[in-house]
């Protein structure tokens, strides 16, 4: 049944953190430690410019998937290393992000693609609907054990370049990606410098469900109408996925920014988020704005908001240049 609602900012979460959730993590991230990246990198000139080199990039992550990505980064003849480094991760989308905009201000910027994006989906494809639930039952095969680790072994690949400074390297998405800013900051606390995270998705999932009639929380709805029994091992699971507990771990300056009129992500785990931070937040509510958290107004504050810490060379150039 829907959740009755009041004011988003004050929900109380039913979510709770296992006892064992550090140690869960810290098992899983030893595992792809010992994993060889592999990386590859191959310049794409038709996609490069004069200011910007565009390279398709891949590497290896948990369980043998390959994961592809873009890598976007400054010319020489344009702005001299060394760069800062940002790594964009993806919403709900098929495509990862191509960061062109952000190389132009300065930065050697990464667009993942997690295991079941386009390019990424050979070896794991559970479609959309269906990653949220995909082996939802067991945390040890749940579909965003590997996809959280694709997202971090992003960072692998930035460090792994010579022409980046690795005392500079931020995170920055929405939605979906703005889960995987918070889980990517808190697994390499002490190697992301600044996180902006807009709309986050994946907190309090399963109070989400009952606060959203709008996909992709209803697959929760759904299977649940078909398999009611499975409530209680499908909510334990969630909780060492569940966003709002890996808060606590983040040490980085982070930005996190909602839309109060969100039919999507509810803005009250918005708040939850906020609350479980620890680390200097920077919170902004949006009235009369949904799901795109209000971009139009918050893209210019998020460019500020990264190059304050990041130090991009270009910083004076126009936050309007980034659309997303």
């Amino acid at each position: 049944m829907p959740r009755p609602r009041g004011p988003a900012d004050a929900f109380k979460t039913s979510l709770t953190r296992p006892p064992d959730f550090d140690a869960f993590w810290a098992d899983i991230m030893a595992t792809a430690a010992a994993i060889p990246l592999n990386p590859s990198c191959e310049l794409v000139p038709h996609r490069s410019t004069d200011e910007v080199e565009v390279y398709d990039i891949g590497y290896d992550s948990l369980d043998g998937v390959r994961i592809a990505g873009w890598y976007c980064r400054p010319r020489e003849s344009y702005l001299p290393a060394p760069y800062p480094g940002l790594l964009l991760v993806p919403g709900y989308v098929s495509e990862p992000t191509l960061p062109k905009s952000w190389a132009k201000l300065g930065y050697a910027a990464v667009g993942v693609a997690p295991r079941g994006k386009l390019r990424s989906n050979r070896q794991f494809n559970p479609g959309y609907p269906g990653l949220l639930l995909a082996n939802g039952v067991d945390r040890n095969t749940y579909s965003y054990r590997g996809f959280y680790v694709d997202a971090v072994r992003a960072l692998d690949f930035l460090k792994g370049r010579p022409e980046v400074d690795a005392a500079r390297i931020g995170v920055h998405g929405s939605s979906q990606g703005g889960a995987l800013t918070i889980v990517v900051s808190a697994l390499r606390a002490g190697e992301i410098a600044a996180a902006a995270a807009g709309a986050p998705y994946l907190c309090c999932i399963m109070d989400s469900a009952t606060l959203s009639r709008t996909y992709p929380y209803e697959e929760i709805n759904e299977y649940l109408r078909l398999h009611p029994d499975r409530e209680p091992i499908l909510q334990e699971t969630m909780r060492y996925f569940d966003v709002v507990n890996f808060a606590p771990l983040v040490k980085a300056p982070t930005m996190v920014y909602i839309g109060l009129e969100d039919d999507c992500v509810p803005p009250e785990t918005g708040y939850a988020l906020r609350d479980a931070l620890t680390a200097p937040t920077d919170f902004h509510a949006s009235p009369n704005c949904a799901h795109d958290a209000g971009v139009y107004w918050m893209m210019p504050k998020v460019t500020a908001f990264l190059a304050e810490h990041l130090k991009p060379a270009t910083t004076g150039r126009r936050a309007e240049q980034i659309v997303g």
